[in-house]
């Protein structure tokens, strides 16, 4: 690197210190040499230059304002150069250098400016000739790394060997790939990922309790998959560390892809074996093929679990599969974990004790709930089964379970299917089209109606339905009168044939409901 003391060891130049300035000025990168006589070189000299000067100004300007141009300009200091009528550095110059804490230096007679210049040059190529060697052998590292199969945790050791900075790899999820040197408790990996999320990214990320990291997007130009965190604000890096890190972010989008193209593999493979399971006999062969290939044993006991997030927001967010297969995993269950827009299901080995599913669901739910930014996780459960060629049952019971528990107000996080109420088996036990004809001989007329008036006939009886029948309960949770919600009841008994003030008649109409809302296979 180009500073004053790198230009001050070549003993060539024949340069002395007469005044080192503020403490570290002498080590500091220097941008370039610039030589000037002129009595005012502030407009000219750029910052970190050093100026190269014989003094052909001494006779106009006072060498204090001349020094002070030179600092008002960012100069790194003056080399003051030596000549015959000039054969000592002016005293009076290195006195303003020192009340300016500004490096000067002094060059023999003997030496030509020319000389300063081509030693700077030297030094700079250099530089560029030992960055490219660093680029090369660095990139070497990196691909062997790679090719090895060492990973996101073997790319970083590369980079750790090198420059021992604090580093960690997060993707647009909030999910830690890889650390080295550096912790992140899941909140900061959240705000890594909020940063990474901007367009374009920062670059420095604010992760809370007074850490700042330096944020390198890793993935394809316009797509950030991933963020390399220095855990360093990033005017603390050198230019070497900078680029070093740069090089990695690249290295490490190949992982990444390569990672992300994984993922999406297996839960292609994973959604398959769900569409086999209900695919029924048809494909029941391929079933344990596909179990195998996660780590699942096909003729053991198994279980069917299925996670959806309450309440009006979406069912399931980007990232939940993964949290789920992380969870398990850590508690040491293989697992083929499938993710739709209504539910993630997962297919496991059945154990008992800590590990059975009714026992873990709570901590499952809260973990996934506080991976992926808040809100109540449900969890529909359902009973194990002897081997694969039973996974049909559970995986309809645990979906439907799930389905129930997300549409309540509160209660359990989890709940088998057998738990939710007896009527669900009475409608089980029926086949699908049986439950659709039972429900649209009932239902149909209202929806009719709603359609052609815009009306509200089905959310009124679901909701009177919901409040056990209590007429203020039902009109307030609607926001209407009570007159209003009798007038609407009645046109439901008009059209259904069913008196909502029988019980009888309401049991038809609650199975009809809950028949119309079971998943289909």
């Amino acid at each position: 690197m180009l500073t004053l003391a790198a230009l001050a060891d070549d003993p060539d130049l024949e340069l002395r210190v007469v005044v080192p300035g503020r403490d570290g000025a002498l080590s500091e990168q220097v941008l370039w040499v610039h030589n000037t006589e002129l009595p005012d070189p502030g407009p000219y000299v750029r910052e970190h230059e050093v100026v190269l000067t014989n003094g052909l100004w001494l006779d106009r300007v006072e060498p204090a304002e001349f020094v002070a141009r030179v600092v008002g300009a960012g100069a790194a200091g003056i080399i003051f150069g030596l000549r015959v009528e000039q054969r000592d550095t002016p005293p009076v110059l290195a006195e303003a250098c020192r009340e300016a804490g500004l490096p000067l230096l002094e060059i023999s007679v003997a030496v030509p400016f020319t000389a300063v210049t081509r030693a700077a040059a030297a030094i700079q190529a250099a530089d560029r000739q030992n960055a490219l060697m660093s680029l090369v052998r660095r990139g070497d590292e990196l691909t062997s790394a790679l090719s090895r199969g060492a990973g996101t945790s073997g790319v970083l050791a590369v980079l750790r060997r090198e420059h021992e900075l604090p580093l960690a790899v997060v993707d647009r999820m909030g999910r830690e790939l890889a650390s080295d040197g550096a912790e992140l408790d899941a909140g900061q990996s959240r705000a890594a990922a909020e940063a990474l999320a901007g367009h374009p990214p920062p670059l420095e990320a604010d992760l809370g309790a007074g850490t700042r990291a330096a944020l390198f997007p890793v993935g394809a130009i316009g797509d950030a998959d991933a963020a390399l965190l220095c855990l360093r604000p990033a005017a603390d890096l050198t230019r070497e560390e900078r680029d070093a890190l740069e090089q990695t972010a690249r290295y490490l989008s190949l992982e990444v892809a390569r990672h992300q193209a994984v993922q999406a593999i297996e839960m292609r493979f994973a959604v398959e074996l769900l569409d086999m399971v209900l695919s029924g006999a048809q494909r029941v062969a391929e079933v344990p093929g596909r179990l195998r290939a996660f780590g699942v044993d096909p003729d053991g006991p198994l279980a069917v679990i299925a996670l959806a997030f309450a309440g009006d927001d979406a069912a399931t967010r980007a990232g939940m599969a993964e949290a789920v297969t992380d969870f398990l995993l850590a508690d040491g269950l293989p697992a083929v974990v499938a993710a739709g827009s209504r539910d993630v299901v997962a297919v496991l080995p059945f154990r008992s004790g800590r590990q059975s599913p009714a026992a873990f669901a709570p901590r499952l739910a809260a973990a996934v709930s506080h991976r992926l930014g808040g809100g109540r996780v449900v969890v529909g459960l359902a009973d194990p089964v002897s081997g694969a060629a039973e996974l049909r049952v559970p995986l309809s019971r645990s979906r439907e379970a799930c389905r129930v528990l997300r549409g309540r107000r509160g209660g359990p996080v989890a709940a088998s299917f057998a738990e939710l109420g007896s009527y669900r088996l009475l409608l089980e036990s029926h086949d699908e089209q049986w439950r659709h004809t039972f429900a649209d001989a009932l239902l149909g007329p209202l929806r009719e109606h709603d359609r052609l008036r815009d009306g509200d006939l089905e959310t009124t009886l679901r909701a009177f339905l919901d409040h056990d029948g209590q007429w203020a309960a039902t009109a307030a949770a609607l926001y209407v009168h009570v007159n209003t919600l009798r007038n609407r009841l009645a046109k439901v008994t008009e059209l259904t044939g069913r008196d909502v003030g029988r019980t009888a008649d309401r049991v038809d109409l609650f199975l009809a409901l809950e028949a119309a809302q079971m998943p289909t296979d």
